[in-house]
């Protein structure tokens, strides 16, 4: 015979039910959400082998709607650079106006166009990604400052290919150069500036690979440096920092930019560090003389990163190509680290937090 439950009856067993399924669907669900919200990790196409140290500048594979080039992922600048011949359908895709962008590094100016399009990454092992739609500076001259290091004038260049994932940089000859246009920045999942989305904004940079876009635990064993915001750029400032010369008291304190596209370190310091450490190389310029210690060390209120070096000393991976010297003592004290740094931590940057972490490697 069958039985007829009562509404109450009826609307417990219901209840009863749907707890059962939630307990069986949600582990799922959570899973599946956490790695929706895992960042991607590219290994570079000139990744060192494993436990060598890297010593020069890594290349990712990029592409805007065309063939995939080898680029630069640079620290040291922000904003995909690219020739106007590279980019698929440039004609059709919407123009921004005019724009340049200066390689202070090595005096090149990047002459050309905004235009708005989507670009693709890809690692050595094939694994890619694509950004939201962002400015991208199509070149179609290069031209070169006054007194340049490296550079060379090209009407429609071919082959040019850089990848700026780096910050605070609007300063330094890259008007605009806004977290916006910052590829690591602009992932599907990510947020906006002062909109936190799923996916963190930002990345982890370490010899043999960069991982784009942060989730939970990626900053563990990072120590940390809190970033100021800077009001003017929409942008944080300078990572602070501490240098000082064959141990020359007081350290002079400045900024510190983390250079990945680079293997010669520059360096603005007072007279008072330098005063009988200088000597020209064989190109005429400033550099710090051979077996003079380095320290680098944290800002006021820091506790990373903290490093040190002997210049010429080839046996220690660290150790730039040439540690330059710039600005005659006359300009804000500064260094950019080089990508050899990357030999002695991983670097992290936190766009949302607003934070750069340094994570030592094991002895």
């Amino acid at each position: 015979m069958n039985r007829v439950r009562s509404p109450a009856a009826f609307l417990a067993a219901v209840l009863l039910a749907a707890r059962v399924l939630a307990a069986l669907l949600l582990p799922a669900l959570a899973a599946g959400g956490a790695a929706a919200q895992q960042g991607l990790t590219l290994p570079y196409l000139n990744a060192p082998p494993d436990g060598a140290p890297i010593r020069r500048p890594p290349t990712l594979g990029l592409s805007v709607g065309g063939e995939i080039h080898r680029a630069v992922m640079d620290t040291g600048s922000t904003g995909v650079v690219v020739s106007a011949t590279s980019i698929a359908g440039f004609e059709a895709l919407p123009q921004l106006g005019p724009g340049e962008l200066t390689y202070s590094s090595s005096g090149r100016i990047m002459r050309g166009v905004y235009v708005e399009t989507p670009v693709t990454l890809t690692g050595a092992d094939g694994t890619s990604l694509t950004t939201r739609p962002i400015r991208v500076l199509a070149v179609t001259r290069i031209d070169c400052l006054k007194r340049a290091r490296s550079c060379r004038p090209q009407e429609a260049p071919r082959r040019v290919a850089m990848l700026g994932i780096g910050f605070a940089r609007s300063r330094d000859h890259q008007p605009g150069a806004t977290p916006e246009r910052n590829p690591f920045l602009n992932l599907p999942g990510m947020g906006t500036p002062g909109q936190p989305g799923a996916l963190g904004r930002g990345y982890v940079v370490r010899r043999q690979s960069v991982t784009v876009g942060l989730s939970a635990g990626d900053a563990q064993g990072f120590s940390q440096v809190k970033l100021t915001a800077d009001p003017q750029t929409g942008d944080w400032a300078a990572t602070p920092v501490c240098l000082s010369l064959a141990g020359r008291t007081p350290a002079a304190c400045g900024t510190l930019l983390m250079d990945t596209g680079v293997t010669t370190m520059f360096l603005s310091l007072p007279l008072a560090q330098t005063d009988g450490l200088a000597i020209r190389s064989a190109r005429g310029a400033p550099v710090v003389a051979n077996g003079t210690r380095l320290a680098v060390s944290p800002g006021p209120g820091a506790t990373a990163p903290a490093y040190a070096f002997t210049v010429g000393d080839a046996s220690d991976p660290v150790v730039p190509q040439a540690a330059m010297l710039v600005g005659r003592g006359r300009r804000p004290i500064f260094v950019n680290t080089t990508v050899r740094a990357l030999n002695a931590f991983d670097y992290l940057f936190d766009a949302d937090a607003g934070v750069v972490g340094f994570r030592p490697h094991a002895p």
